[in-house]
């Protein structure tokens, strides 16, 4: 097994999991024991067992082993945020940035209320606006001029306090808020628990997205801090719900509910990265259709005892088959 820079603020570069798993090997629920792929990048060989089981949540095998492509480190990194004064100015210049093919390693949305609560955690003076973090990889040449014809997109957008630096020391301190971003958000609200939450769009979709998520987070009265790898449309919020009150779990569930359907409705998912797990069985059928057939006669097939993480993705359990 190798390890790889791959994590989801490196979604635009190095993808998601599925984009830099190479091969899996899994434990099935027969006891077998099988490898999904090999060490080439790619395949036309047979079905795509790799992405079926990592998409799978465990419903289908146990990961025994997970074998990813290894990307080299760059001549030069440079790394730099931008403030704006809303949240959809940020998010239209990601969609600017993305339609540019501009080949940008990462970038990273935090909102208003995110960028307040880092600057209290870890004692930083960001400007409270909403902020992307960006990260350019290349020649020393390349990445100088990635980050101009960067600049010049945002400065369109009305972006402000250009910080930028190729120095490894800086490059970390610049994104120590974003590194923060969970802690720093429950920090808001210690005695609340941290109820998290994603969705992804097409980038085209994006800025409405996120403005209209914000606006239903901001009206409901709750805290929930947003943070994106708006580079891929995908982006999460943190709500801070006191589970003990009823009417805040409604709110809550109300808000998680909205952006999923807003989500799908806008030919996204949803759910980027956290899955489906027990909490949005619900909008399976939503989301998937007819096709949810299919998947549940692979789960059948591969789990016909229905033993491999029960309950989980189906709303209702499978049947099982006697001995």
């Amino acid at each position: 097994m190798v390890a790889t820079r791959a994590s989801g603020t490196n979604a635009v570069r190095y993808g998601t999991m599925k984009d830099v798993v190479l091969a899996l090997e899994v434990v099935t629920a027969s006891g077998d024991i099988i490898r999904t792929g090999t060490r080439a990048k790619k395949s036309a060989a047979g079905y795509d067992l790799t992405r079926l089981m990592i998409g799978s949540e465990g419903t289908l095998g146990i990961v025994t082993e997970v074998t990813l492509k290894l990307f080299g480190i760059s001549e030069s990194i440079g790394s730099g945020l931008f403030h704006f004064t809303t949240i959809e100015d940020a998010c239209q210049a990601v969609m600017l940035t993305i339609q540019m093919c501009l080949p940008i390693a990462r970038i990273e949305l935090l909102d208003a209320m995110q960028i307040k609560a880092c600057n209290q955690y870890a004692n930083l003076t960001l400007t409270e606006t909403p902020t992307l973090f960006v990260e350019f990889h290349g020649t020393e040449a390349g990445v100088r001029e990635q980050a101009q014809t960067f600049a010049n997109i945002i400065e369109e957008f009305g972006g402000t306090d250009f910080v930028w630096d190729t120095n490894e020391a800086e490059r970390k301190r610049l994104w120590q808020a974003r590194h923060n971003a969970y802690h720093a958000s429950s920090a808001l609200r210690p005695e609340a628990s941290a109820l998290s939450t994603d969705a992804c769009v097409p980038i085209s979709r994006l800025a409405e997205c996120v403005t209209a998520t914000a606006r239903d987070v901001e009206e409901s009265g709750m805290i929930g801090p947003i943070v994106g790898h708006v580079g891929d449309g995908n982006f999460h919020v943190l709500l801070l719900v006191d589970t003990n009150n009823p009417e805040e779990v409604a709110t809550a569930d109300g808000i998680i509910s909205r952006l999923a359907m807003r989500a799908i409705d806008m030919d996204g998912t949803c759910t980027g990265e956290h899955g489906i797990g027990q909490g949005k069985q619900k909008y399976m059928d939503q989301e998937h259709g007819n096709a949810i057939a299919i998947m549940q006669a692979i789960k059948t097939a591969l789990d016909p005892k229905n033993i491999l993480n029960p309950g989980k993705i189906w709303p209702q359990p499978l049947a099982v088959t006697a001995e």
